[in-house]
């Protein structure tokens, strides 16, 4: 059922698992309280109300023990989202009032407090310690102990595969991000220990092995295409091809032979481009045939039971201007605009080739479909002044508008809605094309990728490409993969992220663009961190070194 891990999670978030991190290897004094030994019965609904803890890690909004003062930029999806476009030539956000918005657009970010880096550092941790204790509580001779079924017990092998595969990628995000982070699995020492922090390859290693157990025969992860919305063993082969496609930057030894193998093994799992790039990003795109065909992994989102500030509804809010909004005009579903995401336009103009913009009737000329998604009425070409929404142009590619509606239709016969349905895409096929191309460059084998390529050009619109090189992919990731969260690893991947050759406004704090340091290719460890553990050495280039 498509929403009910969200629904179970906000019943079951103060019962399963207490608040703080640490406290999570402790039980309380007071014997009458709910712990996680208490919590899980014979039942099956107590373990899959502890794995919807588990993926609600990603757009929970609860600040307990995050020292921020905005809950809705703690999300894990929106902090990340952030992290790897807004310090790119993709987006530039507004809102500069904001503790991390100044740092990230013109990457100047120190082991100052990052409230987006922040987020990102303790959301993913926690949901570590969420998957380590669920393991824990469902080990063979708990459920035994509890009076389990056969049935329930297979039921909960599953939920186990999931689990880790969530672990998995937390440990990917936090480790993109952060380079060495705290490592601790199920087997860890149980109490008051601090973490080791284990280096990127090792990390990087682990999350290898992991996927490529979950993907095997013997898994008890579901089959792919069988899972929708949570995880499966297609989600599990997708995130290997991404780690793979980084291998070299995350462990210094590319790795493009397995990256190609794993998208082979994706493409005899029946997967296929939606016909209509735009209803990717529509808000039934969880229930559309069509596009679930698509997705290898998504996170759910519902304008009823999911109601965050981050994920699809910021990619949505953001994106908009509140003047943009009257009552027989919301262009892209929702009920206001807060001014904050918008394009700058070298990127437009860089990778779709716009021409014959006017910014007084909102109309310019585009081939590529993937750019139809623009709004540029009352905008304008240069961004001076990284405060001013205007200056920039307006990105819809995210649309809570169902993809059989029309935005009068939907504004006719539905509610407008203050939050989104639109899942967001963690893993989608779109993604594994291009793993595929680049992997294919690399072994000398181009042409095995070309006729995959020409899927996303036919549906694009444009010519399909002839050959591969790294100029080609860099731009269409540019364009294919607009707004999903991918971008500052990819240039970090091609070179091309800090250098001063490859130049977007405001980069290096610099209107017309310019290099930066290395060291800002990773995150610094949040200070707070540092001062709780004393096995956690801060980044190279950050503060006082160790």
């Amino acid at each position: 059922m498509k929403k009910i891990y969200y629904i179970l999670a906000t019943a079951v978030t103060t019962v399963l698992f207490a608040a703080c991190t640490k406290d999570l290897n402790t039980l309380p004094l007071n014997p009458t309280d709910t712990t996680s030994e208490t919590a899980y019965t014979a039942q099956e609904d107590s373990y899959l109300s502890g794995l919807a803890k588990i993926y609600f890690q990603f757009v929970s909004n609860d600040l307990t023990d995050l020292q921020l003062s905005d809950g809705g930029a703690s999300e894990l999806i929106r902090a990340y989202w952030s992290l790897n476009e807004v310090s790119t030539d993709a987006a530039k956000c507004a809102w500069n009032g904001d503790a991390w918005v100044a740092a990230v657009n013109t990457n100047t970010w120190s082991d100052a407090n990052n409230d987006a880096s922040y987020a990102v550092y303790v959301r993913t941790m926690q949901g570590v310690t969420f998957v380590n204790e669920f393991l824990r509580q469902t080990t063979d001779s708990k459920l035994s102990d509890r009076g389990c079924s056969e049935a329930v017990k297979a039921s909960v092998a599953a939920m186990r595969a999931e689990a880790r595969f969530l672990r998995a990628y937390f440990y990917w995000m936090a480790m993109d991000v952060f380079g060495a982070v705290p490592f601790t699995t199920e087997d860890s020492p149980f109490g008051a220990v601090n973490p080791e922090q284990a280096t990127r390859a090792e990390v990087f290693q682990y999350i290898v092995d992991e996927l490529t157990d979950l993907a095997s025969d013997g898994s008890a992860l579901p089959a792919a295409r069988t899972n929708y919305p949570r995880a499966d063993k297609g989600s599990a082969l997708g995130l290997l091809a991404r780690v793979y496609l980084n291998a070299e930057v995350y462990s210094g030894t590319p790795m493009w032979a397995e990256a190609k193998a794993t998208c082979d093994r994706i493409f005899s799992m029946g997967y296929d481009v939606a016909s209509n790039y735009a209803d990717v990003f529509r808000g039934d795109n969880g229930q559309n045939p069509d596009v679930l065909k698509e997705m290898l992994w998504a996170v759910d989102y519902n304008a009823d039971n999911t109601q965050t500030y981050g994920g699809t509804t910021l990619l949505t809010f953001a994106a908009i201007a509140s003047d943009d909004v009257t009552d027989s005009s919301h262009l892209n579903g929702v009920n206001g605009g807060w001014g904050g995401m918008r394009v700058p336009y070298d990127y437009v103009e860089k990778y779709f080739r716009v021409s014959g913009q006017d910014y007084g009737t909102g109309e310019y000329t585009i081939t590529d479909k993937r750019g139809q998604f623009f709004y540029i009425n009352g905008r304008s070409e240069v961004i001076e002044d990284l405060s001013k929404f205007l200056e920039g142009w307006s990105c819809f590619k995210y649309n809570n508008i169902p993809h059989d509606k029309t935005a009068e239709q939907f504004n006719e016969t539905a509610k407008i809605k203050g939050f989104s349905d639109i899942d967001f895409p963690m893993i989608r096929l779109g993604e594994i094309i291009l793993i595929y191309a680049e992997a294919c460059m690399h072994t000398n084998n181009a042409s095995a990728a070309l006729p995959y390529l020409k899927k996303l050009s036919d549906r694009a619109g444009v010519a399909a490409p002839t050959e591969i090189t790294q100029d080609f992919l860099v731009a269409e990731r540019a364009r294919e993969l607009m707004w999903e969260g991918h971008r500052r690893t990819d240039l970090i991947r091609f070179g091309l992220y800090n250098s001063s050759s490859f130049l977007w406004p405001w980069k290096g704090n610099s209107m017309l663009g310019q290099g930066f340091d290395s060291h800002l290719n990773i995150f610094a460890v949040p200070a707070s961190e540092l001062g709780s553990n004393p096995n956690l050495k801060q980044n190279p280039g950050y503060g006082k070194q160790q």
